[in-house]
């Protein structure tokens, strides 16, 4: 008989091995051959899935911004509304350990070629919609308003402190997948938690 390839399975194994190659090497190191001899395939397998680095970091991409919103709703269906729940959701958009690290210096690289011609601006689009969407969650599990119930509409008595929680978690996700020494992850909670406070006590 011959064998049946879960290709779901495959490529899932492919995304985990892109994001262990970008947490060692960095982005410049995920290329075709590096990601073949990360999984154990021959660069003819993986170039059965992807031909490009482009498209490696493409799959990543979009593996993760199917993953996050997973892990998120798990937050928000195992923890009680508070200050707790609102740096829970926003760490889990952080670089705060190997995975998380690899995620966002994915979509990193991913965002510096959004406007050029082979550029998916529409995907960067949709994740930074994503992204404000949980920090109008944290801020009103900080602060006790309501909630937002639509990804991509902010409400009006949200929005000010939404814009400030959202350029500050921008800020500590880009130096701490770029300067990691300088912006631990350490420091990176502490400075969240103050920052959620501010926004609570505003």
């Amino acid at each position: 008989m011959p064998k049946i390839v879960d290709h779901d399975q495959r490529r899932a194994e492919l995304g985990a091995a892109v994001r262990r190659v970008v947490a060692r090497a960095g982005v410049a190191g995920a290329t075709v051959r590096a990601v073949a001899a990360e999984a154990g395939w021959s660069m003819g397998a993986l170039r059965y899935y992807f031909r490009t680095q482009d498209e490696l970091l493409d799959f990543a991409v979009d593996a993760s911004l199917s993953d996050i919103p997973v892990r998120l709703q798990r937050i928000l269906d195992t923890q009680e509304p508070g200050p707790a729940r609102a740096q829970a959701l926003i760490e889990e958009m952080l670089p705060l350990d190997e995975d998380r690290l690899a995620e966002v210096r994915v979509y990193l690289a991913f965002m510096a070629r959004v406007r050029t011609e082979d550029g998916r601006p529409g995907l960067a689009e949709t994740a930074w919609h994503g992204e404000r969407h949980v920090c109008a969650l944290a801020v009103a599990d900080a602060t006790g308003l309501e909630r937002p119930t639509e990804v991509g509409v902010v409400p009006p008595h949200l929005v000010e402190l939404v814009d400030d929680l959202h350029v500050f978690v921008d800020g500590l996700t880009f130096l701490g997948a770029t300067i990691p020494a300088q912006l631990t992850p350490a420091r990176a909670r502490t400075l969240l938690r103050a920052r959620l406070d501010s926004l609570a006590a505003s």
